[in-house]
């Protein structure tokens, strides 16, 4: 059985920061290329940023790029979001989700959704201003 569990979300000042954490049982985890996407009230999901299967790369939607940074844990199966100088525009429900690259390349990744084989339930963070 496959889930990821996201966890780390709250309510935060504009300026601070927040890590979230994905543990992931997902097997082989580096199987996987992993994920953030975000959903703010009455917006569509966007993608936030990802890192690929090896861990060698990682990429950063225009709007987070500087302030936000994925890592990944293979001993632990767990990725990570640290979130720094935090906006109210960041306020949304943040996903892991997990994208089956056993066929493609170890330092591949996807921007798309539609892309992802399994996702979590989601966790809320709330910037104040």
């Amino acid at each position: 059985q496959v889930q990821l569990v996201e966890s780390g979300g709250g309510l935060v000042q504009a300026g601070g920061s927040l890590r979230l954490s994905c543990a992931a049982s997902l097997r082989p985890f580096n199987s996987y290329a992993m994920g953030w996407f975000r959903q703010a009230p009455g917006k569509e999901r966007e993608f936030v940023t990802t890192i690929s299967r090896s861990g060698e790369r990682t990429y950063y939607a225009a709007s987070v790029k500087g302030r936000f940074s994925i890592s990944r844990d293979s001993a632990k199966n767990t990725v990570y979001l640290q979130m720094n100088s935090l906006k109210p525009e960041d306020t949304a429900v943040y996903y892991c989700a997990a994208d089956d690259r056993r066929l493609l390349g170890s330092n591949t990744y996807s921007i798309s959704g539609n892309d992802y084989d399994y996702w979590g339930q989601g966790t809320q963070v709330t910037v104040s201003s």
